[in-house]
C-alpha cells in the first residue's frame, strides 16, 4: 500500500462530499486507501458517505474526540508507506497525490511534507510557519496584530519563497503527509492526544525535529511546491463560536508552552490570557473578525 489518507469530519457534508470526489478521480499508478473518522456529526455525513463511497473506512465516533485523537484512530489501521492528514475541507488536483508520493520517495531525509495550497480563486495561502516563540505567542494573545500587522512577519514566515521547496520548522495541518516509518520515531508517529484542537501537527513537527536533533536517524519537516491542493480554510472552525475557538486555542498553547518551553514562559502566556479572552469579548462585540495562527 502507498498511502493511507486520514481526513477527520465533523459536520462539513458538502465539503467532505466534494474532497472525496475529487481523491477518487486522482490519477496514478499507485494503490492507496481512505480513512473518514466523523466526530459525531450531526448534518448526515455518516449516511452520506456509507451511501456514496463504500470504499472508505469509516470510523463513527459517538462524541467528538477532537482533531488528534480522532486521527490516531485511524493513524493506528494505517497501512500505508505514507500518511495523509487531510481536512475535509481540501480538494486535490488529479495529480496531487501522485506527485507527493513520488517526491517523498525521491527525498528520504523528509519525513513530514506539506504542499503548495491555494485558494479557491487561486491564491496562495501562506502556511509555513517559524515554531512558536513566546513573544509572537504574547501578540497574538494580545491581538496585537490587529494594531501591528508586521508584529509576525517573522514567525509567519512573510518573505518565505512558495516557489522553491524548502526544509521548514512546521506546514499546516490541513495537508499533511507523514512518511510511516515503523518504530524509526516510535510513539512520534502519533499527535499528541492531549491537544483537542490547534498545536497538534505544530506538536509533531517539534518532536521530528527533536528527534532529528539527537539521533543520526531523525527526519526533517519539508515544504514542495511539486504539488498543489486547493484549501477552503477552516470549515469546521467556523461553526465554533469566536470564545469558544479562543478556549480550544488557548487550551492548546498553553500545553503547548508546557511540554516544550520553560516554565517561565508558559506562566507568561498563562496570566496573559485573561485580557486575551477580555479582548476577544471585544472584538466579538465590535463584529472585528480575526482568527488564531498557529
Amino acid at each position: 500500500m502507498d498511502l493511507s489518507i486520514i481526513i477527520i469530519s465533523w459536520n462539513v457534508r458538502e465539503k467532505l462530499r466534494e474532497n472525496l470526489k475529487a481523491l477518487f478521480n486522482s490519477k496514478g499508478d499507485f494503490e492507496y486507501e481512505v480513512f473518514v473518522v466523523d466526530n459525531n456529526s450531526a448534518d448526515g455525513s455518516v449516511e452520506m458517505v456509507k451511501n456514496e463511497f463504500p470504499r472508505v473506512e469509516l470510523i463513527v465516533n459517538k462524541e467528538n474526540f477532537g482533531f488528534a485523537k480522532a486521527n490516531n484512530q485511524a493513524i493506528k489501521l494505517a497501512q500505508g508507506d505514507f500518511i495523509l492528514l487531510l481536512n475535509p475541507d481540501m480538494r486535490v488536483m488529479p495529480n496531487t497525490l501522485e506527485k507527493m508520493i513520488k517526491w517523498m520517495r525521491d527525498n528520504e531525509q523528509a519525513d513530514v511534507a506539506g504542499c503548495h495550497l491555494i485558494d479557491e480563486n487561486g491564491n496562495i495561502i501562506n502556511h509555513v510557519r517559524r515554531f512558536p516563540t513566546v513573544w509572537d505567542q504574547l501578540a497574538i494573545v494580545l491581538k496585537l496584530p490587529h494594531i501591528f500587522p508586521s508584529v509576525l512577519n517573522k514567525y509567519l514566515r512573510a518573505d518565505f519563497n512558495y516557489s522553491k521547496p524548502a526544509k521548514v520548522d512546521s506546514i499546516r495541518g490541513g495537508f499533511f503527509m507523514i512518511r510511516n516509518v515503523g518504530t524509526r520515531h516510535g510513539a512520534f508517529l502519533q499527535l499528541d492526544e492531549r491537544y483537542f484542537l490547534w498545536f497538534e501537527e505544530v506538536d509533531f513537527c517539534r518532536q521530528i525535529v527533536e528527534t532529528q536533533n539527537s539521533a543520526s536517524d531523525g527526519g526533517e519537516v519539508w515544504y514542495t511546491p511539486v504539488a498543489q491542493c486547493v484549501d477552503y480554510v477552516g470549515q469546521s472552525f467556523k461553526q465554533l463560536p469566536r470564545g469558544t475557538a479562543q478556549k480550544y486555542f488557548r487550551d492548546s498553547m498553553l500545553k503547548y508552552f508546557k511540554k516544550w518551553h520553560p516554565g517561565w514562559e508558559h506562566w507568561v502566556l498563562r496570566m496573559a490570557w485573561p485580557m486575551g479572552m477580555f479582548l476577544t469579548w471585544i472584538l466579538v462585540k465590535l463584529n472585528i473578525k480575526g482568527s488564531a495562527s498557529t
